[in-house]
């Protein structure tokens, strides 16, 4: 069920568009899940479509903020340099684990049903992934970082009540604890994962 649920989240975790003015987030993220259904439906190669949606989360998604935070505790006790190489190495990771996924897929429709602003830096956006005949109804709340009114950014989804950061952070403290703590393990799954 976990899977299914990460599959969902995949497909519409690059559904998202940046923006050079400043814009609510339900109407950021309608417009850019409008556009990226389009992406999607492009007749282009596979490849083609995941190069396109390694540009659109470069912009969009807060890679950095979510490197850090499903990385937990442990980023307090690195290096500079390790930190640089963690981060490098998880923008990889997150590119190509999403990407390629999602580059399967066409034409997610999406509708944003509401929004809730947290503080100044945060507001949920909740939506729904509309039915087909593979998959029911899904509920995806979107959780913008808006400290920049000029630069939203995604920092989590969570569908249906699940977390992916939350579920990433719980992987890499897996991997973590199976090492006694040493990040070079982290790095080297990290590695093996962007070079297969």
């Amino acid at each position: 069920m976990i899977k299914k649920k990460l599959l969902i989240f995949i497909i519409i975790f690059f559904s998202i568009s940046s923006t050079s003015f400043s814009i609510e987030p339900d109407i950021f993220v309608q417009s850019t899940v409008n556009r990226a259904s389009k992406l999607l439906g492009e007749n282009i190669s596979k490849n083609e479509k995941i190069e396109k949606l390694k540009l659109i989360a470069k912009e969009t998604v807060d890679i950095k903020g979510i490197g850090f935070y499903t990385l937990g505790a442990k980023r307090k006790n690195l290096s500079e340099e390790e930190k640089n190489i963690y981060l490098n190495l998880f923008e990889e990771y997150f590119l190509k684990s999403f990407s390629s996924r999602l580059a399967e897929y066409t034409n997610p429709e999406i509708d944003v049903t509401n929004k809730e602003k947290l503080n100044d830096n945060y507001t949920i956006v909740n939506s729904v992934l509309k039915a087909t005949k593979e998959r029911p109804e899904i509920n995806i709340d979107w959780r913008i970082y808006t400290k920049d009114p000029n630069n939203p950014l995604i920092r989590d989804l969570i569908i249906e009540g699940l977390s992916l950061a939350r579920t990433q952070k719980e992987e890499f403290a897996s991997v973590l604890s199976s090492n006694e703590n040493n990040i070079e393990a982290l790095f080297k799954v990290l590695k093996e994962f962007s070079n297969n």
